[in-house]
């Protein structure tokens, strides 16, 4: 059963100019989307910087507020909740920030940061919270005594656990994680990621995994969306996207993966062009202008929705040519 659904979610930001500063256009960020993310599941939503991910990601989570469309919550609609509702909603939900040092106050010890959302909550008293943030702090790998301490006295990826830490602490159902690894080492980020797995599987977490890499979300995700200039463009499971992907973005992005052996060979994609501004998406398909198999007269003038892919099980592409009754072989 889905926890989380987002059924035709869009968000715009009015651009002001002029001396009067009025709105003379709005930004596209997120422009329709569905979603369905069931309890203990972990989808990973992946794509180019700007495509609208992390816009997406703060709206399930009431960090923004959508321009239109709904989303529901075990079942319950949490769009326009307000008062007592909205904050036993974020007590179930919560956010680990892509910059851990900027999301932690520099004045505040760890500890301190960790347990803000239990003192917010009314929950425990101080020794019951004190105890929690110790018991948390050695389930993400670290030291109770690192309670004490300050974030500049952390490496990059020891403020990451904090933040997971904090994330953790009300012991909330669902969590979205908006590129918790992008700033960190290689080998750092396996340490992460495999401290992300485990946790997810010991504590039945459902996870919203945001990235911009692929080789990434290969090893933490159940499901992978794949989203482009505010829409998502591609949805499976994990196992399908990198066996056979069927949207020509979900390849390209597949093929600009570093493979370790440099005598392998291999075909790259070269996509033509920046991605399109959201200012002005173009008509029709917005990934057309640098498709390489797309269409004139079609995919530059009719958009396509979420479509099944043939053959393929819970299988779904934006695509006229690879998905739904225009599909062609490949």
């Amino acid at each position: 059963m889905a926890l989380v659904q987002v059924r035709d979610i869009t968000k715009q930001f009015p651009v002001k100019g002029g001396i009067l500063q009025r709105t003379v256009a709005s930004v596209n960020a997120v422009a329709g989307v569905d979603l369905d993310i069931d309890e203990g599941e972990t989808v990973g939503l992946v794509g180019e910087s700007g495509c609208g991910k992390t816009t997406l990601a703060r709206m399930m989570v009431r960090l923004l507020e959508p321009s239109s469309g709904s989303m529901e919550f075990d079942g319950t609609d949490v769009t326009h909740l307000s008062g007592r509702d909205l904050g036993t909603f974020r007590q179930n939900v919560q956010y680990i920030f892509q910059d851990p040092y900027a999301s932690l106050d520099p004045r505040t010890t760890v500890g301190n940061s960790i347990s803000e959302g239990l003192r917010i909550h009314r929950i425990g008293d101080a020794k019951g919270r004190r105890r929690r943030v110790h018991r948390m702090l050695e389930l993400v790998g670290l030291s109770p005594h690192h309670a004490e301490r300050y974030p500049h006295e952390f490496s990059g990826g020891q403020r990451q656990r904090i933040g997971i830490a904090r994330a953790l602490i009300l012991e909330p159902r669902f969590v979205v994680a908006d590129e918790p690894v992008s700033a960190l080492d290689v080998s750092v980020q396996a340490q992460v990621l495999n401290l992300l797995r485990d946790l997810q599987a010991e504590l039945r977490l459902t996870l919203l995994f945001v990235a911009h890499n692929l080789a990434v979300v290969e090893h933490i995700s159940d499901r992978v969306a794949v989203m482009y200039l505010g829409r998502i463009v591609e949805l499976t499971d994990r196992d399908t996207l990198y066996a056979s992907p069927a949207h020509p973005y979900t390849e390209a992005l597949l093929t600009a993966i570093p493979i370790p052996d440099p005598t392998r060979p291999r075909t790259r994609t070269h996509l033509q062009g920046e991605i399109p501004s959201p200012l002005n998406p173009p008509t029709g398909c917005r990934f057309h202008p640098r498709c390489p198999i797309a269409r004139a007269g079609l995919c530059d003038f009719q958009e396509p929705s979420l479509m099944p892919v043939s053959g393929e099980h819970h299988h779904e592409a934006a695509c006229h040519l690879r998905a739904g009754p225009l599909a062609v072989p490949r």
